[in-house]
C-alpha cells in the first residue's frame, strides 16, 4: 500500500491509534487528514462504541486497563498484526513508557513520540530536574535524587525546610504524593508516598521537593524534531485543580507578565533542543512568587493541548506524526503568532452529590454547543455508554477570544447550552468556577478552586 506523503516527505500508510475514547477520535481525525489509515486498538469493553463503527479495530484483551490499553507486548503485537507501519500512543496510558517505544522500534514500526533514551530521562523526575538546571531553568528545590530511606527522608526534609512534598519518581496524574508539614510527619508521608507509587506505578521510588503553596500551575507546549529544532507555542495556566486533577486550563496564563513569559518560554524551547527532545512535549512548572520553576515535563501532548491549538493555529497531533516520519518542523519560532485567550473544560460523567465519583452509565442525551469560537472535542453520541474501567471524561469544550473576559463569556454561554442525560457531569461545577469573582479576577492559587463549592 502507498504511503501518504507530505511535502516530499514519506508518511505512514497506517497508523495504530493505542488509546480510546476523545484520545483516539482526535488523532483518527489528523490521520484522516493526512491521507492515512488510522486503526483503532480497542478493548472489548470498548469495541461495540459508538465512535469506531466502520473503522478498522484490533480488539486488545478485556476491559480492565491492565489487560488491555496498559499490555505493552499485546499493544505492539496488534501494530504488528494490523500492518501498521506507525504507532500513536495517544495521551495517557503508554504514552509514557519507554517499553513501548523500544519494543516498537524492535518490531520495526515507528513509535509516534520521543525516543525512548530521552522519554527515561524526563520520566526521572530527578534527572530531568537537574538537566533542566543545567539548561538554565529554575527548578523547585528539593532532593538531589531518589530517597534510599526514611532516614535520608528526614534529614533532606529539614534541609529543605518544611512543608515538603515526596513524590514518586515515575508518578504523575497526582499519585503517590503525601504532604509533611513537620518532622513528625515525615516517617508516615514517606511511607505512604512508597506504598501509593508501588501500587500505582510499580516502584516505590521516591523524591522529595519544596511544597510551593499559593503558587500557580504553569505549564510551557515545547516542540521539537529529529534536525534540532526546537520551539515553544506559549503557556497554559492549569491551576484549577481537584485533587491534583486539572479542570479548567487556560492560555495565556494572567498570573504572569510578558517580561517573565517571554525568558521562561524561550529557556524552555532551549532546554527541550539540550536533551534532543522529538514531538510534542509540555514542561510544567510552579509560579512561586516571580519565579517559574521547572516541576517536570510530560514526555506526550497533554489534554489540554487544545488551547494552544487554538492561539496558534497549529495542529499538534498532525505535526507530530509528521516530525516522527522525518520530516523537519515546519515552523520556526517567529512563524508562531499567539492570539487572543483560549480557555478549556473537562466535562466528565461525575456526581457532585457522592464526592465527584465516576458515574458510568448510558448517556440518554447529548448535544454539544456550537458556533464561533466554540470547539467541542469528545468521542461521545447518545446512546454512549460510559464503562466503569477508565477515565471519565466525556469531552472537553474549548473556546477562544479576543480577551480573557470574552473568552469566560463565550464559555459560560457554551456550558449552559450543553444538553446531557443520563449522567451526571461536572458541567455545574465548571459553571460555578466560572462564574465567580474569584475566577474572573485571575487571583487565585492552587490551594482552592475559585467559585467552589458554590
Amino acid at each position: 500500500m502507498p504511503r501518504a506523503s507530505v511535502r516530499g516527505v514519506s508518511l505512514f500508510h497506517r497508523i495504530l491509534i493505542a488509546n480510546r475514547g476523545e484520545v483516539a477520535v482526535r488523532v483518527a481525525r489528523a490521520c484522516d487528514q493526512l491521507g492515512i489509515a488510522p486503526v483503532f486498538a480497542a478493548s472489548e469493553a470498548d469495541r461495540d462504541a459508538p465512535y469506531l463503527r466502520g473503522r478498522e479495530v484490533v480488539v486488545l484483551g478485556p476491559g480492565r486497563a491492565a489487560q488491555s490499553y496498559l499490555d505493552v507486548e499485546r499493544v505492539v503485537q496488534a501494530a504488528v498484526q494490523a500492518r501498521c507501519s506507525a504507532l500513536h500512543p495517544g495521551w495517557g496510558f503508554l504514552s509514557e513508557n519507554p517499553l513501548l517505544a523500544t519494543l516498537c522500534a524492535q518490531h520495526g514500526v515507528t513509535f509516534i513520540g520521543p525516543p525512548p533514551q530521552v522519554t527515561a530521562l524526563m520520566g526521572s523526575k530527578t534527572r530531568a530536574k537537574a538537566a533542566m538546571r543545567a539548561a538554565g531553568l529554575d527548578v523547585i528545590p528539593g532532593s538531589e535524587g531518589v530517597l534510599a530511606s526514611a532516614d535520608d527522608a528526614r534529614e533532606a526534609a529539614a534541609h529543605v525546610g518544611f512543608p515538603v512534598l515526596f513524590k514518586a519518581e515515575n508518578g504523575g496524574g497526582g499519585r503517590g504524593m503525601r504532604i509533611a508539614r513537620s518532622p513528625a510527619e515525615v516517617d508516615t508521608a514517606y511511607a505512604e508516598a512508597q506504598a501509593e507509587a508501588r501500587a500505582a506505578f510499580g516502584g516505590d521510588r521516591v523524591y522529595l521537593e519544596k511544597l510551593v503553596e499559593g503558587g500557580r500551575h504553569v505549564e510551557i507546549q515545547i516542540f521539537g524534531d529529529r534536525h534540532g529544532r526546537a520551539v515553544h507555542l506559549g503557556e497554559r495556566d492549569c491551576t484549577v485543580q481537584r485533587n491534583h486533577q486539572k479542570l479548567i486550563e487556560e492560555s495565556p496564563s494572567p498570573a504572569i507578565d510578558a517580561d517573565l513569559r517571554a525568558r521562561t518560554t524561550a529557556a524552555a524551547a532551549r532546554a527541550a533542543a539540550a536533551v534532543g527532545y522529538v514531538g510534542a512535549g509540555t514542561m510544567e512548572l510552579l509560579l512561586d512568587g516571580d519565579v517559574l520553576r521547572f516541576m517536570e515535563m510530560n514526555c506526550r501532548l497533554q489534554v489540554e493541548h487544545t488551547v494552544s491549538e487554538m492561539r496558534s493555529g497549529r495542529d499538534l497531533v498532525v505535526a507530530q506524526i509528521e516530525v516522527a516520519a522525518g520530516r523537519p518542523l515546519a515552523w520556526r519560532q517567529a512563524d508562531i503568532e499567539l492570539t487572543g485567550c483560549a480557555i478549556e473544560c473537562r466535562i466528565n460523567a461525575e456526581d457532585p452529590a457522592r464526592d465527584f465519583q465516576p458515574a458510568p452509565g448510558t448517556v440518554t442525551a447529548w448535544r454539544p454547543p456550537s458556533g464561533a469560537g466554540i470547539r467541542v472535542d469528545t468521542h461521545v453520541t447518545a446512546g454512549y455508554v460510559v464503562p466503569p474501567f477508565y477515565d471519565s471524561l466525556l469531552a472537553k469544550v474549548i473556546v477562544l477570544a479576543a480577551d480573557r473576559d470574552a473568552a469566560i463569556d463565550r464559555m459560560l454561554a457554551a456550558l449552559s447550552a450543553f444538553e446531557v442525560a443520563g449522567v451526571p457531569t461536572t458541567i455545574p461545577m465548571h459553571l460555578a468556577i466560572l462564574r465567580s469573582a474569584a475566577f474572573r479576577s485571575g487571583r487565585y492559587d492552587t490551594r482552592s478552586i475559585p467559585g467552589w463549592p458554590p
